[in-house]
């Protein structure tokens, strides 16, 4: 073969990626059809494909409970998933290089630099090594806290059992719970006057959302505001905007559905970690299919920000919408650039960022019209159901176990394109040599 040839058939930096999430599915695909796997029946093909997919995409949807379909070897494998789903099968691809003495090539580099969208090569492998330091300790954490109510409640066992699946599955924002053995797919409606579980789970899920790269500038700086980068300062300005913002509407929109029969404090509970997971977690602590038909459309718009790039959250991400903002006002107020923080974004920062909503909201659209042509449901509960899963949220109004073995597919292609990126996997789908540009004559048209 000659060397001209090698080339063409060398995967892209992005393909290698998708196909190493499609890897990932399909090995948990094939542990999950496993007799030592289900605890009720026997599980079928596409209930364990779509359960894999969910779960290495760090989505949460579910066909059947995951606390009394699976056995303990199947939470297992669905935790591993999680884990692996959440940091990146390339963080631990290369830890594991690194245990076996293998040395990094400049390629495993590369993928590494487009797996976790970091800036720069250099210095990749040290914040590998940050990044599962740093997910281990939260996680470890998170558990402990999680075991103060669980171990009572639970036992030993099955308390701490409890208590690391929910702390990874918070951290990785993919929203699997064990509470089916309190009612079928009841999430965590029974904790949602704990002050304890709440907090613990919202602190794990914004940590686990702001992304690897925000990690590591507020390591570096700690709480020196001025230091940090763009991205850092974008990201938790705009992720405390969405939090604040989504909290105070779900508050309002609430009082008369699933907040009626609450406490003041108990609906400001609600109404904040709803606004937390509805943005890529995939929790739920009120009835979710009971909800005012805002808060499902305030959801829908949440779910479709998402976290933030380089996390283990999906959707558009905070730094794409706070583009769009910034561009708004600028265009508003009649200014030629964005401005924010004393730096202006550049111009191929906005095409991207349109890019990026474009491609999602397309995708989300026809998986929508698709579904609303094979099932007779209605159409918010399905717009619920297609965004949950572009944005790896998890959230569902009751409908996932209502559809059809075409429908579940839709769904579960979504999830897939949600976890790898939407632009990403059109970009590695459709990847060829660049062309050289020809500037082709100008012509205004009228917008507006």
């Amino acid at each position: 073969m000659t060397k001209e040839r090698e080339k063409h058939l060398r995967l892209s930096n992005l393909q290698i990626v998708a196909l190493g999430y499609f890897f990932v599915a399909v090995v948990g695909t094939g542990l999950l059809l496993l007799p030592a796997s289900a605890a009720e029946g026997n599980t079928t093909l596409l209930q364990a494909m779509f359960t894999a997919v969910s779960a290495s995409c760090v989505t949460g949807l579910v066909l059947v409970d995951t606390s009394t379909h699976w056995t303990l070897f199947g939470q297992m494998v669905i935790l591993l998933l999680i884990q692996i789903g959440g940091m990146g099968f390339m963080t631990i691809g290369i830890r594991f290089m690194l245990l076996v003495r293998h040395k990094i090539s400049l390629r495993e580099r590369e993928v590494m630099v487009e797996s976790i969208n970091a800036t720069q090569l250099g210095g990749i492998i040290h914040l590998t090594g940050k990044i599962v330091t740093g997910t281990i300790l939260i996680e470890g954490i998170g558990a402990a806290l999680l075991a103060i109510r669980f171990i009572p409640e639970f036992g030993v066992k099955k308390g701490l059992f409890y208590s690391i699946f929910h702390a990874v599955s918070a951290f990785c924002n993919a929203g699997f719970d064990l509470m089916g053995v309190k009612g079928p797919y009841s999430s965590l409606v029974s904790y949602s006057n704990d002050n304890l579980v709440n907090l613990t789970m919202i602190s794990l899920i914004i940590i686990g959302g702001i992304g690897f790269l925000v990690w590591e500038d507020i390591y570096n700086h700690r709480l020196r505001w001025k230091r940090y980068q763009l991205h850092t300062k974008i990201v938790l300005a705009s992720t405390v905007f969405l939090i604040l913002g989504g909290a105070l509407l779900f508050f309002i929109l609430e009082q008369y559905a699933t907040g009626a029969d609450m406490g003041s404090k108990e609906r400001m509970l609600t109404a904040f970690f709803q606004s937390v997971t509805c943005r890529t977690a995939g929790f739920n602590s009120v009835d979710t299919a009971a909800m005012s038909e805002g808060s499902k459309l305030l959801s829908i718009l949440l779910m479709f920000v998402g976290g933030s790039p380089g996390s283990t959250a999906g959707g558009i991400k905070t730094t794409t919408f706070a583009v769009f903002v910034l561009y708004m006002r600028a265009g508003i107020k009649r200014e030629g650039r964005a401005v924010v923080f004393g730096r202006t974004l550049a111009q191929d920062t906005l095409e991207k960022a349109v890019s990026v909503f474009t491609i999602s909201l397309c995708f989300a659209l026809a998986g929508g019209l698709l579904i609303c042509a094979i099932e007779p449901l209605s159409s918010i509960d399905v717009l619920f159901e297609v965004f949950s899963a572009l944005g790896t949220v998890g959230l569902s109004t009751g409908i996932t176990r209502q559809l059809s073995g075409a429908s579940a597919c839709v769904i579960t292609l979504l999830m897939f394109f949600g976890r790898v990126g939407s632009v990403s996997l059109a970009t590695a789908l459709l990847e060829k040599k660049a062309k050289p540009r020809i500037s082709l004559p100008e012509e205004k048209i009228i917008i507006g």
